[in-house]
């Protein structure tokens, strides 16, 4: 054999080692993963987004007193009038049938128990009950809704077959907020609530699949006030603006949600004059119009409640759409990851 073709077949040998090598750097159609996204290691910068493989959860609050490895709880029981001992997935029960209906998408109520026992760690992780010798009560004014005479068999499949499960961020538990009816898009904390710190790693404003199942009321609505009750309203949150005669919208968050008005030329914070009007009338902070007319202001908006976290109307959506309950989670929150504090 000559040297000119030993040179080729060994150029040839050493191109096809090169090939294979290159190839083993990539995956392959089968290898990725049906979300298209990379799994990677756990990082706590803002700009990771979904983590999905982090182990361990923070450590639980010393408060919580550990029975077969499951927190219990002192509750206080506003219907009863007393303190009740009773383990944590016994009062997420009793959330999830106060927070949503019985009947509705099983992702959907696996979504809400995973929210609401994360809720309650961090309640019990920074907060003290305002009702004596208890960790957290049935008031819905304190901490979460309660209806332990709407638990059915549907309610305790969710809450069982999510024992556990919470969200982490980093080392700590979130806030993990929710609302009834996002009108479409989420919001920043510290635009739909007003939240003093900095904005938490894992809020967003993101695009909600809010159900077309969701009633007339929620998805489009009108509230009425007289200027009077607006203008007092107004005082309360701080602002004083005299007689209403005039009113737009001011300044608004990424969803389009409005952070201000301003009311006779003054800045009023959108979030708390709902709260001083009426909550359940002034639906959300998604307003389209608002106008003063024959002594009254009417004001028109999309949604219900503050806009913050998870959709309730939007896990719906996604449930009806085959989602899972953590793919609606991951949807809501980012920077986070779930996994499980007791078995």
């Amino acid at each position: 054999m000559s040297k000119r073709w030993l040179y080729w077949i060994v150029s040839a040998l050493l191109a096809a080692l090169l090939l294979m090598s290159l190839a083993g750097c990539f995956p392959s159609a089968n290898e990725v993963p049906e979300d298209g996204q990379l799994q990677m290691e756990p990082t706590e910068g803002p700009d990771d987004g979904m983590v999905s493989n982090m182990n361990n959860a923070p450590s639980l609050p010393d408060k919580l007193r550990l029975v077969d490895g499951v927190p219990q709880l002192k509750v206080y029981n506003v219907a009863e009038n007393k303190v009740e001992e009773m383990d944590i997935e016994q009062y997420v029960e009793g959330v999830l049938a106060g927070e949503m209906r019985n009947d509705w998408p099983m992702e959907a109520l696996k979504a809400q128990a995973i929210l609401a026992r994360t809720f309650v760690v961090k309640f019990v992780e920074e907060k003290t009950s305002k009702y004596p010798d208890a960790d957290i009560s049935t008031d819905i004014q304190e901490a979460q809704a309660y209806d332990a005479a709407a638990i059915n068999e549907r309610i305790k499949r969710a809450v069982e077959e999510t024992r556990g499960q919470v969200l982490v961020s980093g080392d700590q538990f979130p806030y993990t907020w929710f609302h009834a009816h996002a009108g479409g898009q989420t919001e920043l904390a510290k635009a739909a609530l007003e939240y003093k710190p900095a904005e938490p790693q894992y809020t967003q404003s993101v695009q909600s699949p809010d159900s077309s199942k969701a009633p007339d009321a929620v998805k489009q609505w009108t509230a009425t006030f007289t200027v009077d009750e607006v203008g007092a309203a107004a005082d309360k949150t701080g602002v004083k603006v005299g007689k209403v005669t005039s009113i737009e919208i001011g300044e608004k968050g990424e969803s389009g949600r409005a952070i201000t008005l301003k009311i006779n030329g003054k800045s009023v914070s959108v979030p708390a004059l709902r709260l001083q009007l009426d909550s359940k009338k002034l639906k959300s902070t998604l307003l389209d119009s608002v106008k003063i007319e024959d002594g009254k202001v009417t004001f028109e908006g999309k949604g219900y409640g503050h806009g913050v976290g998870m959709s309730q109307w939007g896990a719906y959506g996604m449930a009806d759409e085959g989602k899972d309950a953590e793919q609606i989670v991951m949807h809501y929150f980012r920077n986070v990851a779930l996994v499980n504090a007791w078995q």
